[in-house]
């Protein structure tokens, strides 16, 4: 089958819908089917590269960094997108947002007589903190973003969603098209537990304490990840052995850097900046505990990956984070932005180290229901239903 992929990110940039539609477009060469990708890229002209068996079609752009980090907005797609559709041909178009490419996209797929699916992995208010002018309009900035966003995907044969929660949201907010929910899967043979690794070593190539209990964040700086309700927790744990790692990098960095030096949390809160993808799963597994205190997140890539590395797992009781954490069975679970609920809960995972290895036994089954492969076989199924559906029809 012809997919032609578009969005506002792909890789090598970093955040879950780049990490998501790398892999689903490299799942589906791998599987036989001609994949084209068309996606803004910063900095740079417009090129064509062949990426592990994907055409990927790099448009230039402007940043809008000033209001997302990873926002960007093609110049002039309409010709370019033309082009490379009538070269491509696609069946299927994939779009993973609401936003101008993907709007553009959706209409010249009609054009060429292509099956339309979407994929939502955000929901409209995750934007407001980044937006100009919120404070002024209060409550109608939602009502616009919803209706912005319902307008595209109320006029495509399928919607998909990463986590049955995220399908729910949509359709308690308007959603007519049917949706399915399909996790963004999780490369489990490149995230596994790795029983010889020297973690000390690899705690000393990042400057973290050797013999603390080490719990690790990983993911974007920014204030709707939770990550100073982490710092806040910490201060308030009555035991002074536990050691935050904080990966990434994001906006936020600089008032979280000074947040933890208010708390005097000194060493034990270190802020790793950028981690090499190639250091990630070795990174994981010289953790002890793995904490997601972010309250808006649809599945969470990141928290999937250190459950793949058998990580029992910290993490707020918000959104689609309890679908894939239990009380008790593979982590803890505390109310989101609430600070002594989560030192609450990170006191009771760190006074129980003898049931560490089952709970990230648990994590790690729990991950293999979310593996890459399935993930791409669940959406060649929604694409030859679509497609035999209008066929047939």
């Amino acid at each position: 089958m012809r997919v032609l992929i578009t969005g506002t990110t792909y890789h090598p940039a970093h955040n879950g819908q780049a990490v998501f539609t790398t892999h689903l477009a490299e799942g589906l060469a791998r599987r036989g089917h001609e994949v084209t990708v068309v996606a803004p890229m910063l900095p740079g002209e417009r090129r064509c590269d062949e990426r592990n068996g994907v055409a990927v079609h790099s448009l230039r752009a402007i940043s809008l960094g000033q209001w997302h980090p990873d926002a960007a907005v093609p110049l002039l797609p309409s010709g370019a997108l033309r082009e490379i559709m009538a070269t491509a041909r696609p069946e299927v178009v994939h779009v993973h947002d609401h936003y101008p490419l993907s709007r553009l996209a959706a209409r010249l797929a009609r054009r060429f007589g292509a099956r339309l699916i979407g994929t939502n992995h955000f929901v409209p208010d995750n934007l407001k903190p980044y937006l100009p002018a919120r404070r002024y309009l209060g409550s109608a900035y939602e009502r616009i973003l919803w209706w912005w966003m319902l307008d595209l995907y109320n006029r495509l044969d399928a919607v998909t969603a990463p986590s049955a929660t995220a399908v729910s949201i949509l359709l308690e907010n308007g959603l007519r098209t049917p949706a399915r929910a399909i996790s963004c899967g999780v490369d489990v043979a490149r995230f596994r537990p790795i029983e010889d690794l020297d973690r000390a070593a690899m705690r000393r190539r990042y400057g973290l304490d050797e013999s603390a209990i080490l719990c690790l964040y990983v993911g974007r700086l920014d204030g709707e990840k939770g990550i100073d309700v982490l710092l806040r927790a910490l201060r308030l744990l009555p035991r002074h052995d536990v050691s935050l790692g904080i990966v990434g990098k994001g906006a936020a960095r600089a008032a979280l850097e000074g947040l933890a030096e208010h708390a005097g949390l000194g060493a034990r809160a270190r802020f790793l900046g950028f981690v090499p993808d190639e250091d990630l799963p070795a990174l994981l597994n010289s953790a002890d505990l793995f904490a997601m205190p972010s309250s808006a997140e649809l599945l969470s890539i990141a928290t999937l990956e250190a459950m793949a590395c058998g990580r029992p797992i910290l993490a707020a009781r918000a959104r689609a984070l309890p679908e894939l954490v239990t009380e008790g069975e593979n982590g803890r679970l505390f109310g989101p932005a609430d600070a002594a609920d989560a030192a609450r809960a990170l006191a009771a995972l760190v006074a129980e180290p003898q049931r560490w290895r089952a709970m990230g036994a648990e994590s790690r089954k729990r991950a293999m229901a979310h593996a890459l492969d399935d993930m791409v076989r669940c959406y060649e199924d929604v694409y030859q239903h679509t497609w035999s559906h209008v066929r047939s029809g």
